[in-house]
């Protein structure tokens, strides 16, 4: 009866990276490492700014929507593949469910 009854509030929260969710840093993280390997301060500048630019318009588009709207984005508009198909759902191309 004297057993740890910790109970987490939150088990579905979005993976973050600081302030940020994962989906929203990505693009920044992946602008900042080309950048670096380009090797010369203004393709850094300039992969660096795209890359923050990117973020923010994935910020945007994310806002007051549901919290896993990257992954369902991504489930309906990019072509399925082996590594992303899923058992349990139907196939992103079918559009209309009858029943």
């Amino acid at each position: 009866m004297h057993a740890d009854t910790y109970i987490p509030r939150r088990l579905d929260d979005q993976w973050k990276i600081g302030f940020w969710d994962v989906d929203v840093a990505a693009p920044a993280l992946l602008g900042l490492f080309m950048g670096y390997m380009s090797g010369s301060k203004i393709s850094f500048g300039l992969c660096l700014a795209a890359g923050l630019l990117t973020s923010r318009w994935i910020a945007r588009i994310k806002a007051d929507k549901h919290p896993a709207f990257a992954i369902h984005w991504l489930y309906w508009h990019l072509p399925t593949s082996p590594l992303t198909a899923m058992r349990a759902t139907p196939p992103s191309h079918i559009r209309r469910m009858v029943g």
